[in-house]
């Protein structure tokens, strides 16, 4: 027990069988844990011992490397564990390592250990197999047309999907983790000549100072911990993507995108607003298509905020109608005044959104028509609401799912209720404070790297903006 003892302090394999054979056991819970597996052999007349995750090892690979092994005679072994991986380990993957917490942590992690009595290094096989689903076209990222395969859960097969766009050794790949207890795997991706190096740095030392037992939220965790300042500005700091073309672009462009394990989407930073507007449909079109979806999405977002405060405010102040928009005004009777309209069908519709989410398949139909029935023409029969306050809220319920983007989605809304709240205290004034309060929102908001968010506008840069509100024809379309 002195020598184990010992030994923990140390923090160094012993290289005697016994006593790191009972360290593993203790410190692994060998008794209570089902599925952490030990099995132990005899290696040319060594004794050695495996551990492994049962449901993370390839049993096939196992049975092979097992009757390999075994069959290694006394004057085929090597004295050095070099040597031995040298002449006789049949893999790919194999590393050593002496330390305890890298060899528990990568236990932990689905790696095969392999320890041979008089040897004072394990051997770490990475013989890993995680359960994954198919690389398949994203429920949210969809286009019309362009590649339909999309992220997944593992990490490792996310870094395959952009590797295979970007065959290029400036690509990197930097491998690290977060989490006392969860230890997740944190990947981040960029071109070495064209990443801001002071910023990579920055990231970095953010991972590493992250001081939490578990991220576990992956990705809106980790978003969290990097960026603390001013969390009170709905716009989003980060663009999160199902679509590894999306995101190597991204990275060709000199931005860094983190893959978190477990979780299916790729964060990109740093994001202008110009960024988190994009969508890969722009580009999988002609110049002209690509421009039209693109001034379509600008239009249908100013839409979205301003209709219903405009409205309202037209409604307080009927006299400002044109006469040839006067149809717009309300014909019937207004029982529930128009602000409270207004926020209870905003609260409405995110009660229904949630409950498609919640929804089973099969209930999904018969739902959706009782709920068109009830919250639409029972609604305005009943007298509860306005014919035309269900049309123009119905118009901004649709027009938000024409951005990609979640959260820029939700800035839009908060920004459009402080507007209707606005509108309906203090009229024209309450309305133009409340436009003015977006575009701060927008202008004085900062990116993770500190940079401006509205960038090429402020810090003006021509071209740079003209590529950014046109679409422009793709590098190496050129004519010859």
């Amino acid at each position: 027990m002195g020598s184990l003892m010992k030994n923990e302090e140390q923090e160094k394999m012993t290289g005697k069988l016994s006593f790191d054979l009972q360290y593993m056991k203790q410190t692994l819970s060998i008794g209570k844990n089902f599925d952490i597996v030990y099995r132990v052999i005899h290696i040319g007349g060594k004794e050695a011992c495996f551990f492994f995750i049962d449901g993370f090892c390839k049993d096939e690979l196992m049975e092979k490397m097992l009757q390999y092994l075994i069959g290694i005679t006394e004057q085929d072994m090597a004295a050095d564990v070099h040597e031995l991986l040298k002449k006789h380990m049949p893999y790919v993957e194999v590393d050593v390592n002496d330390t305890w917490q890298d060899i528990v942590h990568n236990v932990m992690s689905g790696v095969l250990i392999l320890l041979i009595d008089g040897y004072e290094k394990a051997i770490l096989i990475d013989a890993r197999t995680y359960p994954a689903r198919s690389v398949s076209e994203p429920e949210k990222d969809k286009v019309l047309r362009g590649s339909k395969d999309g992220f997944v859960e593992t990490v490792v097969f996310n870094t395959a999907l952009i590797r295979r766009r970007i065959r290029s050794t400036d690509l990197c790949m930097e491998m690290m983790n977060a989490g006392e207890s969860s230890q997740t795997d944190i990947v981040l991706c960029y071109m070495d000549s064209r990443v801001d190096h002071a910023f990579l740095e920055k990231i970095k030392d953010g991972i590493r100072n992250i001081r939490v037992d578990a991220l576990t939220m992956n990705q809106e965790s980790l978003a969290e911990c990097l960026y603390k300042r001013k969390w009170y500005n709905p716009f989003p700091k980060f663009k999160f993507t199902e679509r590894p073309d999306t995101a190597a672009a991204h990275v060709l462009e000199g931005n860094i995108v983190i893959l978190v394990d477990n979780s299916p989407s790729a964060m990109i930073t740093p994001t202008t607003v110009f960024d988190v507007i994009d969508e890969a449909d722009d580009y999988y079109f002609p110049p002209i298509t690509g421009t039209y979806l693109r001034f379509s999405r600008f239009l249908i977002a100013f839409i979205t905020y301003l209709l219903t405060p405009t409205f309202l405010l037209l409604m307080q102040n009927p006299q400002w109608i044109p006469q040839s928009f006067d149809f717009i005004r309300i014909q019937d009777e207004i029982n529930l005044p128009l602000i409270w309209q207004f926020l209870v069908l905003e609260l409405a519709i995110d009660g229904l959104r949630l409950a498609a989410v919640n929804t089973p398949n099969m209930l999904s139909t018969p739902l959706s028509v009782m709920a068109a029935l009830v919250l639409g023409e029972f609604s305005v029969n009943s007298g509860w609401f306005n014919s035309e306050i269900m049309l123009y809220m119905a118009f901004v319920a649709i027009a938000n799912y024409t951005q990609s983007s979640y959260e820029l989605g939700y800035a839009l809304k908060f920004m459009r209720i402080l507007n209707l709240i606005a509108t309906s205290l203090f009229g024209l004034w309450g309305y133009i404070g409340a436009v003015l309060l977006c575009l701060l929102s927008i202008a004085c908001n900062r990116t993770v790297a500190n940079t401006s968010y509205i960038y090429p506008l402020i810090p003006f840069h021509g071209r740079e903006l003209m590529r950014r509100i046109f679409r422009l024809r793709l590098p190496g379309a050129k004519q010859q």
